[in-house]
């Protein structure tokens, strides 16, 4: 290749100083860093929305249940009271609720486990990248 071509070729970047590269690197990487936050704040808010939307559907059905089932396990009681002892009546539909709401436990136990921890995956993931792309710019 000739000089001339050479010079052709050359861009504004080639011209700059190594400060002044250093100074754009510097903005980029703060531009980069406030961008990521973002994302990550954005990501936040979303599942904590979802949260708080999840935590008061939760508390009116646990209210509606508490009043639905304590009348039907009245009813239960009262019906089986015709063919058995009040008390054992009572014991038998007692030990069935416990058995209900133990279930339904271990199902709200695995549901939490899965929305926590509330960390901002995407974002993480994307600050990854974007230092997996820095360091192989840097090897080069």
């Amino acid at each position: 290749m000739t000089e001339e071509a050479e010079k052709t070729r050359s861009t504004a970047t080639d011209d700059r100083s190594t400060a002044e590269l250093l100074s754009d690197l510097t903005n980029q990487l703060t531009r980069l860093v406030r961008a990521e936050m973002r994302l990550a704040m954005t990501e936040l808010q979303r599942k904590g929305k979802r949260a708080g939307l999840s935590a008061a559907l939760l508390g009116m059905a646990g209210a509606g249940g508490l009043i639905g089932g304590g009348t039907l396990a009245a009813c239960a009681v009262l019906a089986l009271a015709l063919v058995i002892p009040a008390w054992l009546s009572a014991l038998l539909v007692g030990a069935a609720i416990l058995i209900g709401s133990g279930l339904f436990a271990l199902a709200a136990r695995s549901a939490l486990r899965a929305a926590t921890p509330p960390v901002p995956e995407r974002a993480l993931e994307s600050v990854r990248d974007d230092i997996e792309t820095i360091n192989r710019g840097a090897h080069r």
